[in-house]
């Protein structure tokens, strides 16, 4: 994990994944004081609120931390100024390509830039354009996924990259031993996020918590595109009550379009919009069968509330045990 550890500035090199409303300060500032790195999730956060956000971060760990932007946001200049007024010294760019300049604007005050690669390909590309780092997701990860495993993706971009470029890998990590194996394969860290979302640290309500103790790795299921004319971006979450009903929504909107009763454009904004909220709803709100409950696959390993300090402790003496056996 050296090179991982060195390029972080951390102990460990584990990153947290950025979950909207539980990746936020007490969170984020607890794994970096536990020797990892954790990461605040911007989501859809006003310029304003990050700056706060960050504050809250900054006063609960000297150590360093990230912030992730989501490429999409309508105001993502304005949130990656805020990133450089903290001297915040690494940005994670999440959600699609980076739009252009981005990259150029976080480097220009001095902040490492970690990316997302979901091909070889795309990998290669944002090398190119200044990436610094890059994060390799499997669809075994929760919330927005794409459709190859991590182990699919480790094996193609690790052997072609690893050994002149930074790349950590996520989606599915639950214990120590897998970690040992991606970092034999040349990954310089990991990421988790399923396994922190329950951490007693995490301000998630203790209902979105026993959801997840009591969930096996196949109750996390990835969202049903019904009609491909209705944009359903691919979210692994635990089966519920909202998801069943997404479902229905879909075939009912879809049987609208048929026989003319709604437009197109309409038809989309209501599929849109379906989940507004519903995150949130189920994270701090604790609505657990109405609500998004965001997980990935090792939600099965997620047995009981423990302090980010011991779950790291276990990840790594579980990783250190399986290399010494090898």
């Amino acid at each position: 994990m050296q090179r991982g550890t060195q390029f972080l500035g951390c102990e460990t090199a584990i990153l947290c994944g950025a979950m909207s409303w539980v990746s936020e300060r007490n969170l984020v500032s607890a794994i970096s004081n536990a020797g990892g790195f954790g990461v605040i999730a911007c989501g859809a956060m006003t310029p304003e609120l990050l700056d706060a956000e960050i504050a809250g971060t900054k006063a609960l760990t000297s150590r360093p931390f990230g912030v992730n932007l989501i490429t999409m946001h309508p105001q993502l200049f304005e949130l990656i100024e805020v990133c450089r007024r903290h001297a915040v010294s690494h940005v994670v760019l999440a959600g699609g390509i980076p739009p252009k300049g981005s990259i150029e604007a976080i480097k220009g005050f001095g902040a490492r830039v970690i990316c997302f690669a979901p091909t070889l390909a795309l990998a290669k590309k944002l090398l190119r354009s200044g990436a610094d780092a890059l994060v390799i997701e499997g669809m075994e990860a929760g919330g927005h996924i794409g459709p190859v495993s991590t182990s699919v993706l480790a094996q193609e971009i690790l052997p072609e990259l690893a050994d002149e470029h930074l790349v950590f890998v996520a989606g599915g990590i639950g214990r120590g031993e897998a970690i040992a194996g991606y970092l034999e394969m040349g990954a310089a860290g990991v990421q988790l996020g399923t396994r922190f979302a329950c951490a007693a640290e995490s301000i998630a309500h203790p209902d979105f918590k026993k959801a997840f103790f009591r969930a096996s790795a196949r109750d996390a299921v990835a969202s049903v595109q019904v009609d491909p004319r209705l944009p359903v971006i691919p979210v692994r979450a635990l089966k519920n009550k909202g998801t069943e009903a997404f479902t229905a929504k879909q075939i009912e909107v879809a049987g609208m379009l048929d026989s003319g009763e709604l437009a197109m454009d309409e038809a989309q904004l209501q599929i849109e919009h379906y989940w507004a909220g519903a995150l949130r709803r189920a994270v701090i709100g604790g609505d657990v069968e109405g609500g998004s409950l965001m997980a990935g696959q090792s939600v099965g390993m997620v047995k009981a509330e423990e302090p980010v300090a011991d779950i790291i402790a276990q990840l790594m003496a579980e990783c250190e045990a399986a290399l010494a056996r090898r």
